[in-house]
Formats: C-alpha cells, structure tokens, sequence
C-alpha cells in the first residue's frame, strides 16, 4: 500500500499537483486568518501602515531556512570553487543550472555558456550562445582551457527540452566538449548515477563503470566525488572496483568528475 502510495504522489507531482504542498496550505489558512486579526488589532486604525490587498503566504512557516544538500546544491560549490582556484583563460559551461553554478561563477569572472533553449536576459560575466552541442561548428574546435556540463548530458537526445529525439545524444555531447576543450585542458562533469537506465523523457542514469569506459583514452580522471541518495558529498573518494561496481551504493546519486584532456 505504502508503494502504491507512493506512486501516486510521484505522478500527481509530473501533472503539477503537490499534495503535501496543499496540504501545507491548508494548515496554513488557521494561522494566516488568526494572524491576520492580531495584527489589525493592534494596528487600531492607525494609518501609517495601512492594509493593501492581501497575499497568503501558507508554507514559509513551516519549512526548514533553506537546503544545503542534494546534488544541485553540493555539485555547483564545490566545481565553482575549483574553477576559482584553477582560475582557467577561457571556461564555457554546456547547460548547468543558471541560477546556481553559473551565477557563482560570474560573481568573480567571465564564464560563456551554451544551451539549446534561449535565454533573453543580459547578465555581467556572461556570454550565452544558443546552440546544440551534439552538432559541433568547427570554430569551436579546441577553443578554451576549461569546459564544464553538471547535471546536463544525462537530458541530450531525449526530447525534453526540445532536442533532437538521439539514443546516441550523451555520447555525441561528450565527444564534442573533447573537441572543444584544449589538450592538457580541465573539463568538469557531474551526472546521475545508479543502476544504468532511462527515466523516459526526464534523464538517464549511468553506472560508473560506463562512464570510466567513456572517459578512456580520453580524460584523466583527476578527481571523483558524489553525493549519495539522502544528498550528502562524499568528496575525493578512491575510484576502487568494489564501489565501482556498486555505484557507491547509489540508486539515484550523482557523480562530479574533474578530469584533464589527454
């Protein structure tokens, strides 16, 4: 019953429906409405702060301050640290989080990004271009010292955001960034992993082991860390065959790789 559950609240969520957030709201109606009266109680008439219209907001007293865990959170710190301490000539970024990673690194220098879906806004320190990076223009070919994707390349070929429908999309976006990143250049990298599938339209995971084969002969693997299924970093951690194998005990984790251009 639990699991059944459980699957309902999961495409409930797919179709915009939260249902522990609507609940949430209507916990928060009693607290919003008493509230409201001790305040327009102690007001007692005075006009220098008077009411406008009224805007309920039912969860904030009731959540956490804020997050620090999870993939997004552990994988966007901890690379924009290293490209600040790396501090590259040129580094590009293929689809991370805008929000996130690329707002921190612009907070100290220039990062150019690629995406296949616009962006209209004009921010200091960024440079975008639209494009699909499973087609590479050969103006691109070794143009820079430093390339990041984090939580990207799992989407490419999958249709999600507009792509191509490509079994081979993650393989052709992995191919391309080596083409665009310089030899002896860093490129940053951070996917889903677990048990290898796909999670149709939304991702694919991939085990470990699959991702050192794609990486041979291609990248040295200076450094590997992940964060677990509860979200928490486990940072430079040994890539020996019996974690490998298991994926680190991951069935929803999330490798970050920083690794160097053969």
């Amino acid at each position: 019953m639990k699991k059944i559950l459980i699957k309902i609240y999961f495409y409930l969520g797919l179709a915009g429906f939260d249902a522990i957030r609507f609940f949430s709201f209507l916990r928060g109606i009693g607290f919003f409405l008493s509230d409201h009266k001790k305040l327009k109680k102690q007001l007692k008439g005075n006009k220098e702060f008077p009411f406008g219209r009224l805007y309920p907001v039912l969860f904030d007293k009731y959540d956490k301050s804020g997050i620090m865990n999870g993939h997004y959170f552990h994988t966007d710190l901890l690379i924009s640290s290293k490209i600040f301490k790396n501090n590259p000539n040129k580094h590009i970024d293929i689809g991370s989080r805008i929000d996130g990673f690329v707002a921190q690194v612009a907070s100290y220098r220039e990062i150019e990004i690629f995406d296949i879906r616009p962006i209209e806004s004009v921010v200091k320190n960024i440079k975008f271009k639209q494009a699909d990076l499973t087609q590479l223009p050969e103006n691109m070919i070794a143009c820079c010292d430093s390339i990041s994707s984090l939580h990207a390349i799992e989407h490419f070929g999958l249709g999600r955001y507009g792509d191509t429908i490509d079994v081979d999309g993650h393989l052709k976006a992995i191919s391309n960034i080596y083409s665009i990143l310089k030899p002896g250049g860093k490129f940053y990298f951070a996917t889903p992993i677990g048990k290898q599938r796909i999670e149709f339209n939304a991702h694919r995971v991939f085990s470990v082991q699959y991702l050192l084969n794609v990486f041979k002969n291609k990248f040295i693997i200076n450094e590997f860390s992940y964060v677990d299924d509860k979200g928490d970093l486990f940072e430079n951690i040994p890539l020996n065959n019996k974690d490998v194998e298991v994926n680190f005990n991951c069935t929803y984790g999330c490798g970050i790789f920083e690794m160097t251009k053969i």
